[in-house]
């Protein structure tokens, strides 16, 4: 039901940044709980970062605790994932994630409703 569009992922040397960003569509992306996910080659999809829908609540994955900030702006149906001290191991392709409901489980891809296409982030050495 609600459409998400990334972008802004790249290649960036290690210790750089990143800010990837993500266009939903519809009507009620104020009532939205985003997050961000990523999967790299041959690993499970890991979750990232999660904002609340009046982006209150944060929450982040014990990866990027203190490297990455999660942001969303209601007024234009986006949501942002700052990217910070970017390391090799942080390759991967990055997907935004919707759903409705409570700020629980966020950490859980299966609660998420929609997914957008995903973009590539490269971290090299």
């Amino acid at each position: 039901q609600v459409q998400l569009v990334e972008s802004g992922g790249g290649l960036v040397q290690a210790g750089g940044s990143l800010r990837l960003s993500c266009a939903a569509s519809g009507r009620t992306f104020s009532r939205l709980i985003m997050g961000w996910f990523r999967q790299a080659p041959g690993k499970d999809r890991q979750f990232i970062a999660a904002i609340s829908s009046g982006g209150g609540g944060r929450y982040y994955g014990d990866s990027v605790k203190g490297r990455f900030t999660i942001s969303r702006d209601n007024a234009k149906n986006t949501v942002s994932l700052q990217m910070n001290i970017l390391k090799p191991e942080d390759t991967a392709v990055y997907y935004c994630a919707a759903r409705e409901g409570a700020s629980f489980g966020l950490e859980l891809q299966s609660s998420y409703n929609s997914w957008g296409q995903g973009t590539q982030v490269t971290v090299s050495s």
